[in-house]
């Protein structure tokens, strides 16, 4: 009798042999977004190399592993996105031990406050090291693997990647380059079988904020800037307190751009931030967005 619910892959209804189980590779997995993303990975069915840099802080994700019963299928690795030779490591241990890879999510990011005036442009470059080139040193690695697999590319940016905001410069920075590069890698990649896409998060309930490095006694020192420092925190603050999405919502359109026959080039994580990203797209001469980011200063 012929079983017409079957589903099975391409490999297995011609050959008969089971199409060999997927692998991704995630980047900051150690906490927010990137563990959830690990778990729901792991939970779809993946075999899930979890990195961070400091693999003594994955607890937190084993823990999560555990109890959602996915911790076979979750692997810690130790992957520093700003040194080229820890990245190359973990790409060919991941190949090593697995025999492929299927995708690659670039989540690892650090945040950071501060306006240029006040700050030195070493730390507006260590701020785009972590959050751009990162992204391209853990993609160029993963490249040629994705081809022979047919993969996907899908990295964590921000709605800070789409709209410029206020004492955010360095880190905007970072973002708007990585959406510009991934966008025009985008179609090169595609002609090898490599779908690329990005995924815009709003306010994210999890350690980010708190990992910005920002000590609010600056506020005495910034001078003219103070007021609008001031004011900028306090918005920032409320906006985290009322309305940031829980880290699995936001990993959920991540499993989504894994896992979808054809997934979009740009998706936002919440109706917020379909509509904040949205301000910019729509917006042609730029004064809606500066109304928009000048009223969080005022």
């Amino acid at each position: 009798m012929v079983n017409h619910n079957y589903c099975g892959s391409e490999t297995e209804m011609t050959t008969g042999t089971p199409a060999p189980e997927k692998t991704v590779l995630i980047t900051g997995t150690s906490s927010g977004i990137g563990l959830a993303a690990a778990v729901a990975a792991a939970q779809a069915g993946w075999n899930t190399v979890a990195t961070m840099r400091d693999t003594s802080r994955a607890d937190a994700l084993l823990a999560a592993a555990d109890a959602a019963g996915v911790a076979g299928r979750i692997q810690v690795r130790q992957l520093d996105v700003t040194d080229p030779d820890s990245v190359e490591a973990a790409v060919a241990g991941v190949i090593a031990d697995h025999g492929r890879l299927d995708a690659v999510v670039n989540n690892a990011g650090a945040g950071h406050v501060g306006t240029l005036e006040q700050e030195t442009i070493a730390d507006v470059r260590q701020v785009l090291e972590v959050n751009f080139f990162g992204v391209l040193h853990v993609t160029k690695a993963a490249l040629p693997h994705l081809r022979a697999t047919g993969g996907r590319v899908v990295t964590v940016t921000s709605v800070g990647g789409v709209v410029g905001q206020p004492f955010n410069e360095a880190y905007c920075a970072a973002k708007f380059a990585v959406e510009g590069f991934m966008e025009s890698l985008a179609p090169v990649a595609a002609t090898t079988g490599v779908s690329v896409t990005v995924v815009e998060p709003g306010a994210v309930a999890s350690e980010f904020v708190s990992n910005v490095g920002f000590d609010p006694a600056v506020i005495d020192a910034a001078g003219p800037y103070a007021p609008a420092l001031r004011a900028y925190l306090e918005r920032t603050r409320n906006t985290f307190a009322n309305a940031a999405q829980p880290p699995a919502d936001a990993a959920a359109p991540i499993i989504e751009a894994l896992s979808g026959d054809r997934p979009a080039f740009r998706i936002q994580t919440s109706e917020a931030a379909r509509t904040f990203a949205g301000t910019k797209l729509g917006d042609l001469d730029g004064s809606s967005v500066l109304a928009l980011t000048g009223s969080w200063v005022a």
